[in-house]
Parts: structure tokens; C-alpha cells; sequence
């Protein structure tokens, strides 16, 4: 590890709650999201990600309030993703506030959105977020809609194309592993990793603080989203620091 890395909730919304699902199905509602967004601030994480998780079905991002309420009381980066499709909707969500937005879905649809959102706002702010299904060995194929539909589009290459479109960063998400708590998909996040230059935010299936030492001593992942083993306590954002900045 030669920088320190980012530590960042995932925090799945739906409505005003903060929802978390297994491998994208079901739904588990743990609590309101502003209770948490204020608790994770206060434990010093380093950055929020907020996805609408039922924006892609309704064409249209409904996280206005809690993103109000982010930029008022907390003062870490906000990324917000969720049915992202035009300029005017990622202009509409900066100007409320966040620092970066998340698209997938329409990215998948029309990637020339990724080199329009680029160019007018900066790659800074511009995150895929790109979620993985295994296929074989060492193969993933890219899904959409929340993990529901499948795109036939390989992960690494359509990696590369993200890079090149001008994206900043990727947040790529191991379907078959998020919400599990049973360890993130090393080889997965490795590959990518290796692959592009742009930094990676690794999601999906986070078990304990060990895991993540695991994944910034082997991988070049730049950070970390962390979901369920965050909301429930079962990683303690002080103890990981601890031990993050102790491997340096």
C-alpha cells in the first residue's frame, strides 16, 4: 500500500431508507439513511455513496432530500448514482450538492454519455459504476438495472472502454458476492485493478477488516465501498484505520 486508501459507505437508498439486499434480491430495510449518514461522518469515513436503487425503473433519481440534508451537516465527498441519463440530471445533482455522480445503466446504453459527462464537468466527478457476474474463469460479464438485466459486455473490456470514454474512477461490485459479508471477490478486483490506470473502488461482499487489508496489500484498488458489514457493525471504521495505516 503506498497511498491511503479511501474508505467509503455504500449506502443503498430507497425513499428516505437505507435498504441493503443479497446479491440484488430482496430487501432489507435497516434504518433511516440520515441517521447513518450522520453516524459515518462522525466515525471519519472518508466519502458516502448513495445509489437510488430504484431510480433505473423509473427513469429518474429521487435522493434530493438526503443529499439537502448531506451537504448541510456533513462535510466528506458525496457521489450519488441511480437512473442517471442526461447532462441535465447530473448538472441537477452537483448543483444540489454532491461532488461526483454514478452511472451504469445508461452508460451501458449509450457509453458516449460517459465522454459528455467528462468533458462538462470534469473526469473528477465522472464514476462508472459497473456491476460483475462471474462467467468462468476470470471472466465477468457487466449487468444493469440494479443487477437485473444482462449486458453480454466482458467487465475488462468494457473497463477499458470507461477509461478511455474519460471516467474518473470505477466502483465495480461483485453481484455474486454483495451483501453476503462472505469476503470480496479478490481475483476480480485484482484483474481490473492491473488492467486500468483510472482508480478503483472495490464493492461487493465485504466479511471483515481483514478482508480489506487483504484487498489494498494485493490489489491496486485505490478504495473501498463497504455496505452491510458497515451497517451492522461488523467493521469498525476506527479499528480498520488503525490497521490500514499500521500495513503502510
Amino acid at each position: 500500500m503506498n497511498n491511503i486508501p479511501r474508505l467509503i459507505a455504500r449506502m443503498d437508498i430507497k425513499n428516505t431508507q437505507l435498504i441493503k439486499s443479497i446479491r440484488y434480491e430482496g430487501l432489507n430495510v435497516i434504518g433511516p439513511a440520515k441517521e447513518y449518514t450522520k453516524k459515518y461522518y462522525e466515525d471519519e469515513l472518508d466519502e458516502i455513496i448513495y445509489i437510488d436503487t430504484v431510480a433505473s425503473l423509473y427513469g429518474r433519481n429521487t435522493l434530493e432530500e438526503i443529499v439537502d440534508y448531506s451537504t448541510k451537516n456533513i462535510f466528506i465527498p458525496i457521489c450519488v448514482g441511480g437512473g442517471i441519463q442526461s447532462i441535465e440530471m447530473v448538472k441537477n445533482i452537483l448543483n444540489s450538492g454532491a461532488d461526483k455522480i454514478c452511472i451504469n445503466s445508461y452508460a451501458v446504453k449509450n457509453p458516449n454519455i460517459i465522454k459528455e459527462i467528462s468533458n462538462t464537468f470534469g473526469s473528477q466527478c465522472t464514476v462508472i459504476s459497473v456491476q460483475a457476474k462471474k462467467r468462468g474463469n476470470n471472466k465477468w460479464e457487466v449487468f444493469t438495472d440494479n443487477g437485473r438485466e444482462p449486458s453480454n459486455l466482458d467487465v475488462m473490456e468494457w473497463s477499458k472502454v470507461v477509461e478511455e470514454k474519460g471516467a474518473g474512477e470505477i466502483l465495480i461490485t461483485s453481484i455474486d458476492n454483495d451483501g453476503t459479508e462472505l469476503g470480496l471477490d479478490h481475483d476480480l478486483l485484482k484483474n481490473i485493478s492491473n488492467l486500468v490506470s483510472i482508480p478503483i473502488i472495490a464493492s461487493g461482499g465485504s466479511k471483515d477488516e481483514n478482508d480489506i487489508i487483504k484487498l489494498f496489500n494485493n490489489t491496486k484498488c485505490s478504495g473501498v465501498a463497504i455496505g452491510s458489514a458497515l451497517h451492522n457493525g461488523k467493521i469498525n471504521i476506527t479499528n480498520l484505520k488503525r490497521k490500514i495505516l499500521g500495513k503502510l
